[in-house]
């Protein structure tokens, strides 16, 4: 995790509690500016880890192989300076992806939640269990928005900071472009 106080830090630290409070405890989470970009621009990102299985510090191969979740869920959110929107990628603002970790620590291509970029932290959780319990399953690389096995629209609100968090975001984004 880095030093500097970030945009999402709150944000994410919010999550992280709410998520702790429905016995969904995250086993990681970090916060980073730019531990990955597309092209030359950076974008914000929180990555949270979640082990909805009990299998992550267990050694019985036979248990992991029988979980549903073996190697862990993942919660991303990233904010995007939408500089290559032209390009295909995200336009400007916020999102809300999940991937399931594989052995190797990879994933499969993150699948959008189907909640708002600044969800409330409950509407995160609500959607984490619906992705826990298979009743939102990944979607495909090329149906960005299409949620397998769930027909129930926008779960939850946004955060009551959101204003807050967007305003900083923005400002992060202005600085990020004019260097």
């Amino acid at each position: 995790m880095t030093t500097r106080i970030l945009p999402q830090d709150p944000y994410i630290e919010a999550i992280g509690d709410a998520l702790t409070a429905a016995g969904l405890e995250p086993t990681d989470y970090t916060f980073t500016e730019d531990s990955e970009t597309r092209g030359t621009y950076c974008y914000l990102n929180a990555v949270i880890t979640l082990d909805p299985s009990g299998t992550l510090a267990s050694d019985d191969e036979d248990a992991r192989d029988s979980a549903a979740w073996p190697h862990g869920l993942l919660l991303l959110w990233e904010w995007h300076t939408g500089v290559e929107a032209d390009q295909g990628e995200p336009e400007r603002g916020p999102i809300w992806q999940f991937a399931a970790l594989k052995d190797d620590g990879s994933t499969e291509y993150p699948t959008d939640l189907p909640v708002l970029g600044y969800a409330s932290p409950a509407a995160i959780v609500e959607a984490a269990r619906k992705v826990i319990g298979r009743e939102i399953l990944p979607g495909d690389f090329f149906n960005v928005g299409q949620w397998r096995g769930w027909n129930g629209g926008i779960i939850g609100d946004v955060w009551e900071r959101h204003a807050e968090l967007d305003a900083a975001c923005e400002a992060w984004g202005n600085d990020e472009a004019s260097e």
